[in-house]
């Protein structure tokens, strides 16, 4: 009796580490960057990229902005295929920080933007974001560090309603062919982790994937609209946002 839960033990031990390599091999092989997002880390003449080795940093040139915007990626997705949206908010006059994750899955990496706020003291006000998982992540990320006083969800909602009465601002963007929210339903179902005052931009024919470029997601619906459009659409509901807080 004693060999066979022995051996029983020992099975049980190997089907874990199977299970668990396959789910490391897994969420290391993410959804890559594709033409738009590499090119979009690229400095030019309104926006200096740096990458730091900790994070990409993405910051308008012979400017010195003194609102931040950090960014946390969508579950498996390689975090520089969010550029080409982030390139075109710093381009406004804005910092934005794009940090990368554990596992390419931002709820193992929440403190992801920790760096970014000791890096850079002379920022007066800053907003966190994600898209998808990376934007529960951001609103964790902001439970945590009461000098984030907004927070920007692109396909995503916050996990509970810990922030609903602190004072933090919220903007929600969706679009109507979103698969993973089924058409939006999801953001309806969890507008009562929320605040009052939180504002929806909904895009019409705007998907889940569209929000980064790293191409066709499963399970998603197919986009009405250009990427591009999608991209600018998104640029533009964000900027607003972050103006808001400019005095």
């Amino acid at each position: 009796m004693k060999k066979a839960l022995k051996w029983i033990g020992l099975g049980l031990l190997a089907l874990l580490l199977l299970v668990s390599a396959g789910f490391v091999l897994w969420a290391e092989t993410p959804s890559q960057p594709r033409e738009a997002a590499l090119a979009a880390l690229q400095s030019d003449a309104q926006v200096t990229v740096t990458n730091t080795g900790k994070y990409i940093t993405f910051a308008p040139s012979g400017q010195t902005p003194s609102t931040g915007f950090i960014f946390y990626p969508g579950g498996h997705v390689e975090y520089r295929a969010y550029a080409p949206i982030l390139h075109q908010i710093a381009a406004e006059g804005y910092l934005v920080a794009l940090v990368p994750v554990r596992l390419n899955l931002a709820f193992f990496d929440t403190e992801a933007g920790a760096p970014v706020l000791a890096d850079f003291p002379q920022i007066q006000t800053w907003i966190t974001g994600g898209h998808s998982l990376g934007g529960v992540a951001s609103a964790i990320f902001a439970k945590n560090h009461p000098e984030i006083k907004g927070i920007v969800f692109w396909a995503s909602y916050p996990a509970d309603d810990s922030l609903k009465n602190s004072g933090i601002k919220m903007l929600s963007i969706y679009g109507t062919q979103d698969g993973g929210l089924d058409h939006g339903a999801k953001i309806e179902q969890y507008k009562a982790f929320q605040p009052a005052d939180t504002q929806f931009v909904v895009i019409e024919g705007a998907n889940h994937g569209q929000f980064a470029d790293y191409g066709p997601q499963p399970g998603d619906l197919l986009a009405s609209i250009s990427a591009e459009t999608q991209w600018a659409q998104t640029t533009r509901a964000t900027v607003e946002f972050l103006r808001s807080f400019q005095p």
